[in-house]
């Protein structure tokens, strides 16, 4: 049944032939063949039924005429019409001619051949002379644009040379001057005097600003040249910083090597991270949008095609919870595959972030000795990250309060995220850190300023535990007021000098649209790591471990470390009146309730007295207690004035 419809397909393919685009206009070629076939025909029809010659000379006058009109209307050239007036007349001449004599004759056919070689000629000279026509217009109308432009440049760039001698005391040579494509600002490509450095405009920022009367949020920044005599000026015009701008719909994919956008410039340009070898620090008080900046950055990891993502978020995960629940509440149709998370590891709690790093150690220290041999076959120390070895991104909500922690279990972690910072850069292994401050708790550790090259201070207007000048040591100019939008700050990369820069907003409904979108893209871990990782990282999403992402009313315990030392509970005072159920209290008498208060009473000021034991009337053996460090209170040593002296180091001891 099949041969027979596929030889049935050929045949109608055969019959049918090739397909004509009627629709298509008419080259010298075929428009020379169509006035000489539709003369030919016409003649030898009219001469077979004695038809006048006069109509057809007619016809070709009107034919003229109407082309000649719409030439004038399209504005053609003069010889252009003509060309085309004249293959009408001409047409028309020869088919009276050919009526009267017989168009079947040598002379006649011989005549119509030749003048259709020249109808064709004629079309291919004036269709390029049309071109070239068109092509000096549209020259002309640039040369117009280009002069304004160029007027407009000269402006600016008289304007900019005697604004930054008045207020810089610097005489600059202004070399070109170029408007950014989204019509928010311009460059400036300025020449310096011999013996001056770009530092000198950059240190006047703020004046030269406020000297050019820019609306607020716009800054006239200095940066380095192609060399250090020259130096670029971005001026910008148009405040795009104080719109909200939705995380861009093309959900394309990514890679750790091209660069991963997290946010736009004030020229509306994307900012690319290169974390191949760079960690990142994100800083930004509350209600900054730094929690929709960490979903930014975990939306451009799920994009990548070479990273897997960690998150570590002690806050009840809520950082990563967005990017799992997608996957977990997902019902998969028949056929249909199973959603994977966003991230590829959540942890909500002290006890799971132990696992992750321990897993994440194990991984870096067996890549270096697994991988030696592919590192000398690249010739490279950097281990090559890709689709099969992936890299692994580790995100740490508020992981620089970790790093400064005095909290026992949180130093023990801390310990490990610096020895992941420390040991692994080389084994594709980097972190992404946020802090509410850029103050100097958090930015006096040196692992963090000397590996966090790449840098974000979200401001959202907020001055207080905003240090710029230590986020970004040398970056002058910078103040805190230009940025007061949600969302809007510096940022600065190996790249980039830091500047104003704003992050886009993601909403929940494109979290879920992009799990989904990239749920076949996440690499999987290589069998290298995935074998040092274990059982903790193969075990990740298992029900016990992940019990909590379900339950709405349930939340991680942080558990601390069962050492023997942090998970003891503290001792407190032995007051009856809090181990006496109320009810009992209730229905005693007036006098047991007077002794109660005062046994209260005692308790609370010497907080070592013993309940007596009331449930039987014989005496008790008296129980002797163990000297204790506490308070030296006179009342005690009052008490105790007439007892023996102490030995010299248990009296050290109750004292101390």
């Amino acid at each position: 049944m099949t041969k027979q419809n596929s030889s049935k397909k050929q045949q109608a393919e055969a019959v049918s032939g090739p397909v004509w685009d009627w629709a298509a206009g008419h080259g010298p070629v075929t428009g020379a063949l169509s006035a000489t076939t539709g003369a030919f025909a016409v003649a030898t029809t009219g001469a077979a039924a004695s038809m006048p010659p006069g109509w057809a000379l007619a016809v070709g006058t009107a034919g003229a005429i109407g082309h000649t009109a719409a030439g004038i209307r399209l504005r053609n050239a003069g010889r252009t019409i003509a060309a085309r007036a004249a293959s009408w007349l001409v047409g028309a001449g020869w088919t009276t001619w050919a009526m009267t004599n017989g168009p079947l004759t040598w002379a006649a056919l011989g005549s119509l051949a030749t003048i259709g070689v020249g109808i064709g000629a004629a079309t291919r000279s004036t269709n390029l002379y049309e071109e070239a026509r068109e092509e000096v217009a549209i020259a002309a109308e640039q040369r117009q644009i280009d002069e304004a432009l160029s007027a407009e440049r000269r402006e600016i760039a008289a304007e900019w040379i005697d604004r930054i001698q008045r207020v810089c005391s610097v005489t600059v040579r202004v070399l070109a001057v170029e408007r950014w494509e989204a019509g928010t600002g311009f460059t400036i490509d300025a020449e310096l005097p011999g013996a001056t450095t770009y530092d000198r405009i950059a240190a006047h920022s703020a004046a030269l600003s406020a000297d050019a009367h820019l609306p607020h949020g716009c800054t006239a920044t200095a940066n380095p040249g192609i060399h250090q005599g020259r130096t670029l000026i971005d001026v910008a015009t148009v405040n795009v910083l104080e719109t909200e701008t939705t995380y861009p719909a093309d959900y394309a994919p990514l890679s750790l090597h091209t660069g991963i956008p997290w946010g736009y410039r004030s020229n509306a340009e994307q900012i690319q991270t290169y974390l191949r070898e760079q960690c990142a620090l994100v800083v930004g008080p509350t209600g900054s949008g730094k929690t929709n900046m960490v979903h930014v950055i975990l939306a451009g990891f799920a994009r990548a095609v070479d990273v897997l993502t960690f998150v570590i978020d002690l806050n009840a995960g809520s950082a990563g919870l967005s990017w799992v629940l997608p996957a977990l509440q997902h019902q998969p149709a028949e056929g249909e595959r199973q959603l994977r998370p966003g991230v590829d590891w959540l942890a909500g709690t002290v006890d799971e972030a132990h696992l992750m790093l321990d897993a994440v150690l194990r991984i870096g220290h067996q890549r270096k000795i697994s991988y030696q041999a592919l590192m000398a076959r690249e010739d490279t120390d950097l281990l090559p990250i890709g689709p099969k070895i992936p890299q692994i991104m580790l995100v740490i909500d508020e992981g620089a309060e970790i790093l400064t922690s005095t909290d026992k279990p949180m130093k023990k972690l801390a310990a490990k995220i610096l020895e992941v910072i420390r040991m692994l850069r080389a084994m594709g292994i980097r972190t992404v850190l946020t802090a509410l401050g850029s103050t100097g708790s958090v930015l006096g550790n040196l692992m963090i300023r000397r590996e966090a090259k790449v840098r974000v201070a979200l401001t959202g207007g907020e001055k207080e535990g905003m240090d710029l000048g230590k986020l970004f040591p040398g970056s002058r100019g910078l103040k805190v007021d230009q940025a007061p939008y949600k969302g809007a700050g510096f940022m600065g990369t190996p790249e980039s000098a830091a500047g104003l820069f704003k992050c886009w907003r993601i909403l929940p409904s494109q979290i879920r649209e992009i799990v989904a979108a990239t749920s076949e893209r996440h690499p999987t871990l290589d069998a290298v790591s995935a074998e040092a990782a274990g059982e903790d990282y193969a075990r990740r999403w298992s029900r016990d471990r992940i019990a909590w992402m379900h339950d709405a009313d349930r939340t991680p315990v942080n558990t601390a470390a069962s050492d023997g030392t942090e998970g003891e509970q503290r001792r407190g005072l032995n007051l009856a009146a809090l181990r006496e159920p109320r009810a009992k209290q209730a229905n005693r008498s007036e006098a047991d309730r007077l002794v109660d208060a005062l046994m209260g009473e005692i308790d609370e000021q010497f907080g070592t007295t013993s309940e007596p034991n009331r449930s039987t009337t014989e005496p008790r053996p008296e129980r002797e207690r163990p000297e204790r460090p506490g308070l030296n209170l006179s009342a005690l040593r009052e008490d105790r004035s007439s007892a023996p002296e102490p030995e010299t180091e248990s009296g050290s001891g109750a004292e101390g």
